[in-house]
């Protein structure tokens, strides 16, 4: 008697667990019993007592249903914890209030089930320099730096960096050292995004030219941006807005503080799994006079050598129309330095 009790219960168990498990009905009219792990990248993952952990693409699922509350994100965005009830094809049904009760959602609606909890937002950042010593008919010592942090959560984007170049020549007539390059550039940049591609941002600049006479350059702009793209591999945006520029010099040029116009983008492509190409331009023009301007823009191509570290060719070019007395307009600038990601 004993026996057949044991018996008994231990096939009623067998039954309650397949009553109760999760089930997932496939377009070819296949029922597969479980228990619903996650959905991901368009894969739904299931425990299945007999065939172990199954991985079906979401193009083969019709509907299915959960026994537990699973955490659910649809493509618009929308995010709840529910019961999944069985629908008919194409569909599925949720559990709760009376605003989602009984209410039909697509299959492909849904973006993530038990998604992994969100990364939590790190800054990330890179620092390369170049150093070139030359002796013999030419004796010249160049050092460059440059350092830039990132952060990007889900609502902002924040961007510090700097540049540093000093050069040195030797006049082979008296063996001193003329300071040849002296420059610094500093930058910070934040972006608030009102939606997933447009965004309010802030700009603020300083530089300090001593070859160009420029004492300082200080710009500070505000505008709106649209990032058309941003992906792994590629990402653009462009800027419009409005900028107060002021300059001040070493020599006696009279200093000069101006509205402009700040129109700009910024560019980022791997080419493949090595050589990635940057660009970036932010253009100037006075709202009194739009010939007269202030360009900066940077081509760089990066290649990397390890995950960390990676050559790059820089080329930074800045035109202003009124510089200071003496000095040109057009400065460009050839680096060649290698860097490390952090």
């Amino acid at each position: 008697m004993f026996r057949t009790i044991l018996t008994a219960t231990v096939f009623s168990c067998l039954m309650c667990s397949g009553l109760i498990a999760d089930e997932v009905y496939l377009v070819n009219g296949d029922r597969v019993t479980g228990k619903v792990k996650t959905l991901q990248d368009g894969k739904l993952t299931i425990d299945s007592d007999l065939a172990g952990k199954l991985t079906i693409d979401l193009n083969n699922v019709s509907t299915f249903n959960t026994t537990e509350p699973v955490e659910i994100q649809l493509t618009d965005g929308t995010a709840f914890k529910k019961h999944i009830k069985k629908s008919q094809a194409g569909k599925i049904a949720l559990e709760g209030d009376q605003t989602l009760k009984d209410q039909d959602f697509s299959v492909a609606a849904i973006a993530a089930i038990n998604p992994p909890p969100r990364e939590i937002p790190k800054w990330h950042g890179e620092v390369s320099g170049a150093w070139v010593s030359t002796h013999g008919n030419t004796n010249t010592d160049t050092q460059s730096l440059s350092v830039k942090l990132t952060k990007r959560t889900e609502n902002d984007r924040t961007l510090l960096s700097t540049d540093y170049m000093r050069g040195k020549q030797e006049d082979p007539d008296t063996g001193e050292k003329e300071i040849t390059q002296d420059e610094w550039k500093m930058r910070g940049k934040y972006d608030y995004f009102f939606t997933k591609k447009m965004f309010g941002f802030l700009d603020g600049r300083y530089e300090r030219d001593r070859i160009a006479e420029l004492r300082r350059r200080v710009v500070v702009g505000a505008g709106v941006g649209y990032q058309w793209v941003e992906s792994e591999p590629f990402n653009f945006s462009t800027e419009a807005g409005i900028a107060s520029r002021y300059e001040a010099y070493y020599n006696d040029t009279d200093s000069s503080s101006e509205i402009s116009a700040q129109l700009g983008y910024h560019l980022d492509k791997k080419i493949n799994k090595t050589l990635t190409f940057i660009n970036d331009l932010t253009y100037y023009p006075s709202l009194e006079k739009f010939s007269d301007y202030y360009l900066t823009t940077t081509a760089e191509l990066r290649a990397k050598i390890t995950e960390q570290f990676f050559t790059n060719f820089k080329v930074v070019f800045d035109y202003d129309v009124t510089p200071a007395e003496g000095a040109g307009s057009t400065d460009v600038k050839y680096i060649l330095g290698v860097g490390a990601t952090f």
